[in-house]
Formats: C-alpha cells, structure tokens, sequence
C-alpha cells in the first residue's frame, strides 16, 4: 500500500479528498456517540462513586454487585474503552505516520481490548456470582 503525501495546495483545495471517508465518517459518529453516552452514564457513575465513598469491600461487592448497577457499569466500561481508542487514535494520527503508527495503533486497540475484558468480566464476575 503506497502512502499518499499530503501538500498544502491540497489541504488548501477543498475539493481535494484524502483519506477513506466512509472510515472518517464512522469514526466522528462514533466519537460523538460514545461521548454523549458517557455524559448520559455520569449519573450512574456518581452515584456509584458516593454510594462506594469510605465504604469497605463487602459493601461495595454488594453495590456493584446489583445487576441493576453492575450490568450498566460494564456497558459504560465497553463504551468508555470505545471512546478511549478513538481519542488515541486523533493523537496517534497528528503525530505518527506510516508503521510506526500502524503499530501505536495495534498496541492502543489490544490496551483497550484488554482493559475492556477484564474489567467488564470482573464486574460480571461480582454481578453473578458475588
């Protein structure tokens, strides 16, 4: 895959296209979606974070542990790991190019997979089976 170079007459030229659009496109929807999400799911988080303040460990088993607080946590966790990669990803695009990037970005998508599973199994862990 030959990599196109970017001039200034064409960022200057609006007409000019670089880049896979559909891939740009899904990538702003996703950002905005999962970032709204994350705003919607800052109640929950709240009320997580003062419910658990100065509490010891059985009770916060017992608080993240209720399916109707445990369960939301780890889709907010699936959605904030999401959300995660894609930020990385606009900082890993403004300053790497070529493999070093396409590694940075390998080694972003595998950090974020597996602090997605574990911490979603973890509170699944406590959901299920205390």
């Amino acid at each position: 895959m030959r990599e196109q170079i970017i001039t200034r007459d064409m960022v200057a030229n609006p007409k000019s296209a670089y880049g896979d659009k559909k891939a740009s496109t899904r990538h702003f929807i996703t950002q905005r979606l999962t970032g709204a999400i994350n705003i919607a799911f800052l109640i929950l988080l709240l009320f997580v974070v003062v419910r658990l303040a100065g509490q010891d460990r059985p009770d916060m088993v017992a608080v993240i542990g209720n399916g109707w607080i445990g369960i939301p946590l780890a889709i907010l966790l699936v959605i904030v790991t999401i959300h995660m990669r894609n930020g990385m990803r606009d900082t890993l695009e403004d300053y790497l190019h070529g493999r070093l990037y396409r590694f940075a970005m390998l080694k972003n998508t595998l950090f974020c997979i597996i602090i997605g599973l574990v911490g979603v199994v973890s509170i699944l862990k406590l959901v299920f089976w205390g």
